[in-house]
Order: structure tokens, then C-alpha cells, then sequence
């Protein structure tokens, strides 16, 4: 679910049947992956592959450009094919080398340098250098087909020069080509200067924006010719370093990657992976479940309509909080392997404090009962949400997260407080001849959030509110955000890195501003007494940028007074977290997957026994 127009910050997940979609790699959580009308494929029948090959399902694609990539469906099949310097091995949070054999950092925390594998190489045979890296790291700050320049030059802060250029009669600044601090100092040495410390540098460097691309493949950078179009490198031959080499990609039909033999790393243990690409859920369920033609599905692969909760059966949690068990029986008669994780995810509903009175915004936040929602609407297949942070990321982790909600949260927990809603909004002249009324948007790609806002809407009609519910494609839904035109809507958001202040972002009043061009969220957030506490307390995160304890405490306290802003105004009312799912089946062997989710998990450990 990309933000075709304006993907700054932005991913986006698609709610089907309650398991989200993850089609978007980072950033806001929303509709269809590509924001436009696709095209269903029956899915009738298994795949044209060996018996060695991985058969999974995947939504549409838009590009295989690690650069250009914002929707989930991308980004799986370019895990497989595109290595970086650091990765999140099996999708966990704790990065480790890839094409990095090692690293250093200044004192001032400010300059790193990197040290590359040797013999390390790309799909074509080329060895793998640090002008490749220099070159691939230009490309996602100065290239017009990078959608994650502020990965580059903003979250992670390198250090660079900008420059006046007229665009649309208007003179703008914007990043000088060939002016970042990143410097092949020999062939396998890197040497990179930020402009201040950033406490998760590392982890932003295990995103596939920063995958190494062969030097001069794309002419779309000053200096670079270009060994061939950027259409054919975007669909019909990305070279990577990663596992597995590209195949082919069909549309709306398929997506196949090869195994690599020259991989530096872990030699694929399967001849290749097969994606099945499809947009329609019960398509989808058809597919994978009921024809058995995936060997494995994610939640929203296995719809909610479809999902028995009484068919999961947990054996065991374990120390990461994943849920092991099994599912099943299956329509078709099979017991699936079964694995829930509560990923680093949030999903809210937005108010626009400029449509939407105080009162009513409280209101509708003692109307919610979060547990009611997750039992009811999404059968179980998430967590409750009182912080905009996820629990597993929250500073003190978990129970520091369930503490502070059962002790704070000012309008209920886990119970829907309708006194307090009327109350809240007869105190602000509300009755029954004075009633509220605001529209609450989602995008029609979802089948839960209306279900969501029908159960918030026959709450809120007892407190003297009116509340419609709208759908909207899920591209119209971000113009109308960015353009102030949203009363109330359904999104969320996904970690960019594994930090509070990846999320709480969304939460800084500035960035909220509707009048500018490129808002992160849509609630224009200013002129209170907590939205002046959300501004200080995002300073001190910036000013505290560094990885130290001293400066790790200085953050944990601004984003606690970040998130109790946010309740006092209650611009961002927090719903769930979603549970990420995998189903398999007995023959497929795959590591469980961590809290970055399973599209960032690489499948060369994955190892298939007979199908039965």
C-alpha cells in the first residue's frame, strides 16, 4: 500500500479479514500495495516449478528497484535477491553482518567505518566493492526513482551540502548531488560521516534501500551512464549479491527467483522460490489453503472470515512472546504448523483536530474498548493498543508497556466507559438537539475496519454523536489526508527501525501539518497545552540522537510525555497491534520469524521435505 504520490515516510498495510497485508515494507499501514485497481488471478492449480522450489502468495508488485520499493509485495522477493551490509536475520530485530565483515564508529559517534567481505559477488560475476556501495547510497538520496532519500539523509542524517532549484516556479532546496560523506576509502573500506550521532544507524543500514547495486547499472545519478534502462533493471534484470537470482516477474501472475551457488553466505538449501501473485483474499485462501498449492500462508493469506480461532492450538511461547502451535483442521482436511507474533506494528484512527472537537475525539476514546475490538472484529489476531509505541519496543519492553496503559490510560482500560463519553460531551454543550457528527474513512480495500467503526458508531449514538463511515480507495484516502480533507480515517504504521521515536514521529505536531507539503499524519496538531509537550519532548529525542545510556534515558522520558500528549488530546486514538501469522505445512522447514515481520526473512535456510 504505497503512497503513489508521495511515499516520504510512508508504508502501508492492508486489513483483510483482521490480519493485516503487509504490502509495504516501512511506514504507514493502509490498502492495496500499489494504491490502484488490480487484476485477480484465479489460482487454480500448483505452479509450474520443480519439487525444490519454495511455493508461496504475493500481492501485487510494483518494482524490483531496491530504491524505489515501498509495498510489501516488492519487497519480499527483493530480500532474496539484494544483500546489504547488515540484515535482520529471519526478520529479528538484533541486526547482524551481511556484506559487512565488521564495523567502527568515531568517539563523537558521528563517523563509521565499514569493512566489506572480500570475494563477495553480484548475480552477473562482478566482485562486490565500496564504490558499489558509494554508487547504490547515491542512488537512494539523488535519484528521482528513490521513494527512501530520507532514509539516507534524514533518519540516518549523512552529511551533505543542498542547493536552490526552481520546481514549479518555486525556488526549493534540495540535496546537491554527489555532495553525501560516503567514501569508498579503498575497494573494502567505506567510510561514512553523519551530521549528528543516530542511535539506530545500524539498523536503518539492514534496510534493503541500502542494498548493494553494481556501480553505473542505472544512469539515473550524475556521473553514472548507465549500463542499461532503469525499466529493465526494474523488472527484468535486477542484479543483486543476495541468495538468489532474479528469474522473472509477470504482472499479475508470478514472481520466481533461482538459487545463487556463488552466494558469499548460506548456500540455498531449495532450487528457488515461486510467488503466486494475487490481490483477492479468498482467492488467495483458495490458493494456498483449501488447493494446497502454497506451502505456506501469512495471516492475511488465511482471511478472517475464513479463520476459526478454536482451530489454533498454542503448544508453547516462547521467550520472544511467538506463539507455536498448530491450526487446523483445515477445509482441506490438514494441520498447519502455526506461529503468531505481535510484530512492531500499530493501527489507530486519526482525527483531524481541526474537523473533529476535543470533546467528541475523547468520546470516542471511551467509547472504544480495545479488547472488544481485537475478540470481536479481528477474532484474537492482535493485542490491544494504548501506546502508539509497540510493546516490544516500548522503553521498559512488554509489561513496562501494560503498567503504564492499566495505570494511566485516562479512558478505560479494556472496557468502554459510555458515562464518561456523554458526560465529556455534555460539558461541551452536546445533547440530544445538539448532536456531533464527523465522517470516519477507510480504505475500501479493508474488510475489518468498517466493521471497527460500525461498533465505535453504534457506541458514540448514545453520547450524542453521529458518526458515518466512509470507504475510499486507499490512494484517495492519502490525497484527502495530505490535503486536510479527512475528518477521521483507519492507517498505521510499521517499524522503519526497531525505536520509539520510528513511530512517535507521527505524533510530532509539526510534521502534522496539513499546509505542508509532505505531512507524516494528518491531524494538524497545534495550539494546545500537549501538542506544545509533543514538540518539547520531540525535541529532546533530537537532541538526544546518541547511542548512550545517557542519551537512551533522555529519549525514554520524552516518549512517555510524548504518548500521554497524544491521550490528552487524543488526536491518534491507539486500536491494536497486529498478530503476524504463518501457517505451514509439515513438510516445509523455516525458522520462526522475528518482530521486523516475515518479509524481511530470507528463505536460503529454508529446507522442503516431500509434499504430501
Amino acid at each position: 500500500m504505497t503512497d503513489t504520490d508521495n511515499v516520504s515516510r510512508r508504508r502501508f498495510l492492508q486489513a483483510t479479514g483482521g490480519a493485516a497485508s503487509a504490502a509495504a515494507l516501512a511506514g504507514c499501514i493502509g490498502g492495496d500495495s500499489s494504491g490502484q485497481e488490480t487484476t485477480t488471478t484465479s489460482g487454480e492449480g500448483a505452479p509450474d516449478v520443480g519439487e525444490n522450489y519454495l511455493r508461496l502468495i504475493n500481492s501485487t508488485m510494483t518494482t524490483m528497484d531496491p530504491v524505489r520499493a515501498t509495498d510489501t509485495a516488492s519487497g519480499r522477493v527483493i530480500q532474496q535477491v539484494f544483500d546489504a551490509l547488515m540484515n535482520y536475520p529471519n526478520g529479528e530485530i538484533e541486526i547482524e553482518n551481511q556484506i559487512a565483515s565488521g564495523y567502527e564508529t568515531s568517539d563523537d559517534f558521528k563517523t563509521y567505518t565499514f569493512k566489506l567481505k572480500e570475494g563477495v559477488t553480484f548475480h552477473n560475476g562482478d566482485e562486490v566493492t565500496a564504490k558499489d556501495f558509494v554508487y547504490s547510497w547515491e542512488r537512494l538520496a539523488a535519484s528521482d526513482k528513490s521513494r527512501r532519500a530520507y532514509f539516507i539523509l534524514d533518519s540516518i542524517g549523512v552529511k551533505h551540502e543542498k542547493e536552490t532549484v526552481t520546481k514549479d516556479g518555486e525556488e526549493v532546496e534540495q540535496y546537491k548531488p554527489g555532495s553525501m560523506a560516503v567514501t569508498a576509502v579503498d575497494d573494502y573500506t567505506i567510510e561514512m560521516e553523519l551530521s549528528k550521532p543516530f542511535h539506530a544507524t545500524m539498523e536503518m543500514l539492514a534496510y534493503t534501500s541500502f542494498a548493494a547495486v553494481p556501480e553505473g547499472i542505472v544512469g539515473d545519478v550524475e556521473g553514472y551512464e548507465g549500463k542499461m534502462p532503469h525499466k529493465e533493471f526494474a523488472t527484468k534484470n535486477p542484479i543483486g549479491a543476495g541468495p538468489f537470482e532474479f528469474d522473472h516477474w509477470e504482472g499479475n501472475n508470478e514472481a520466481v527467483v533461482t538459487r545463487y551457488d556463488d552466494y558469499h553466505g548460506k548456500k540455498a538449501n531449495i532450487e528457488g522460490v515461486h510467488w503466486n501473485i494475487m490481490s483477492d483474499s479468498e482467492a488467495m485462501y483458495t490458493y494456498g489453503t483449501v488447493n494446497q498449492n502454497a506451502d505456506m500462508v501469512t495471516g492475511e493469506q488465511l482471511p478472517t472470515s475464513h479463520y476459526n480461532p478454536d482451530k489454533v492450538n498454542v503448544e508453547k511461547t516462547d521467550d520472544l512472546g511467538r506463539k507455536v502451535g498448530t491450526y487446523g483442521e483445515t477445509t482441506s482436511g490438514a494441520t498447519m504448523d502455526y506461529t503468531g507474533f505481535a510484530t512492531i506494528n500499530a493501527y489507530y484512527i486519526g482525527f483531524n483536530m481541526e474537523a473533529v472537537p476535543a470533546a467528541v475525539r475523547k468520546a470516542a476514546a471511551y467509547a472504544l474498548n480495545q479488547q472488544e475490538a481485537v475478540d470481536k472484529v479481528f477474532k484474537g489476531r492482535g493485542e490491544t493498543a494504548y501506546h502508539f509505541t509497540p510493546p516490544s519496543i516500548y522503553p521498559g519492553g512488554a509489561p513496562a508497556y501494560r503498567k503504564h496503559a492499566k495505570n494511566n490510560y485516562p479512558y478505560g482500560y479494556n472496557e468502554t466507559q459510555l458515562d464518561k463519553a456523554r458526560q465529556v460531551m455534555k460539558d461541551a454543550g452536546y445533547g440530544p438537539d445538539n448532536k456531533a457528527s464527523f465522517t470516519f474513512t477507510v480504505y475500501e480495500s479493508s474488510s475489518t475496519w468498517p466493521d471497527l467503526g460500525k461498533l465505535l458508531r453504534d457506541k458514540l449514538a448514545s453520547a450524542h454523536i453521529d458518526m458515518t463511515i466512509e470507504t475510499a480507495p486507499f490512494s484517495t484516502l492519502l490525497k484527502r489526508g495530505r490535503n486536510g480533507n479527512l475528518e477521521a480515517y483507519s492507517l498505521g504504521w510499521l517499524m522503519d527501525w526497531p525505536a520509539p521515536d520510528n513511530f512517535l514521529q507521527l505524533l510530532n505536531p509539526p510534521q502534522t501539518d496539513t499546509s505542508l507539503d509532505a505531512p507524516i499524519s494528518y491531524f494538524n496538531w497545534s495550539g494546545t497545552k500537549a501538542s506544545k509537550q509533543a514538540k518539547q519532548a520531540w525535541q529532546t529525542i533530537q537532541n538526544n540522537r546518541a547511542p548512550t545510556d545517557k542519551a537512551q534515558q533522555a529519549r525514554n522520558e520524552a516518549y512517555v510525555k510524548m504518548e500521554e500528549a497524544n491521550w490528552d488530546d487524543m488526536v491518534l486514538l491507539p486500536a491494536y497491534h497486529q498478530m503476524d501469522e504463518r501457517f505451514k505445512y509439515k513438510w516445509v522447514d523455516v525458522p520462526k520469524f522475528g518482530g521486523a515481520g516475515t518479509s524481511r526473512q530470507m528463505y536460503n535456510t529454508v529446507k522442503l521435505g516431500k509434499r504430501n
